[in-house]
């Protein structure tokens, strides 16, 4: 680092009065972090992400980390020549592509993760929603609409599954005793059945069953857009059932507000989607007075 390159005295010392009464304020509270898309895979955001954790456990918050890792799985597919295939931003999972999203999410993707918060200082411990029975779920079905005057079609994606119930007692034994908890998006069924489930359900089912103070969803872009492209701040249930029905919101943003929706609906406090891909993006969200993104109410 150059000298040209070092912040002036005067703005660190302005930045650490900034974020002060924040750290006061969110000491001791539980925090969720839906980690995925470009965050995940750009080597530097990697580094700054574990960082970022990190040092929300040495100041006295509770993070806990449900990670996706659909870029991941697509290279495995494809070198297995499997092509993916998604309905309302959900990925349809026969028995092969629930073998490589298991592989994927709950090994190396997860174990990555892991590696890297411990890298920097923090005690991570790797989790599938199978291990304590953290995540119990059930088969998803989808109702889809293709537009306003055909009729809805009942789509069966495969292994995927929703959420039932949400056993939190191991997520709270590894926090009070210094750990952070990373959990893969995998759950079972009453039968013993592996589902893979949309990552930002998990987050959302989580947040809730921990009554998390935030829900912080990383994507890639800045939150949720107008039609002329600009951010919308805070978005409302009703606004928000307004732009997917014409088309402002689609694709994975979809499940990503509906879920953050639920979330607030049931008990968690602020959800607010951010731009994963800028650099200490957490940080700037929970510890500045503007924050950033799209904070999703009721």
């Amino acid at each position: 680092m150059t000298a040209d390159s070092i912040p002036p005295h005067s703005t660190v010392a302005d930045i650490l009065i900034e974020a002060l009464p924040y750290i006061r304020k969110f000491s001791g509270m539980t925090v969720v972090v839906k980690y995925g898309g470009h965050a995940m895979v750009d080597e530097q955001l990697k580094i700054d992400f574990a960082r970022d954790i990190t040092l929300l456990k040495f100041i006295g918050l509770n993070p806990v980390v449900v990670h996706g890792g659909g870029p991941q799985i697509n290279r495995v597919l494809d070198q297995m020549g499997i092509r993916p295939q998604f309905v309302r931003g959900m990925r349809l999972t026969d028995g092969p592509t629930m073998d490589v999203v298991e592989m994927v999410l709950g090994g190396k993707v997860n174990k990555g993760i892991v590696a890297q918060i411990n890298q920097q200082g923090g005690k991570a411990v790797g989790l599938s929603g199978k291990d304590g029975g953290l995540i119990e779920a059930m088969k998803m079905r989808i109702v889809h609409q293709a537009d306003a005057g055909s009729p809805p079609e009942i789509i069966d994606p495969g292994m995927v599954g929703e959420v039932t119930r949400i056993n939190p007692q191991i997520i709270h034994t590894l926090s009070e005793q210094g750990f952070i908890p990373i959990i893969a998006p995998v759950g079972a069924g009453r039968e013993g059945e592996t589902y893979n489930i949309n990552a930002d359900l998990v987050a959302s089912h989580i947040a809730t069953a921990l009554s998390a103070g935030r829900l912080i969803l990383l994507t890639d872009v800045d939150g949720v857009m107008d039609p002329d492209g600009r951010l919308i701040s805070s978005i409302d249930a009703a606004t928000i059932s307004r732009m997917i029905a014409d088309g402002s919101i689609s694709g994975g943003m979809i499940p990503k507000i509906e879920y953050a929706l639920h979330a607030i609906k049931n008990g968690v406090e602020k959800v607010p989607i951010i731009n994963g891909k800028r650099r200490h993006a957490i940080l700037l969200e929970l510890f500045t007075d503007r924050g950033i993104g799209t904070e999703v109410t009721v």
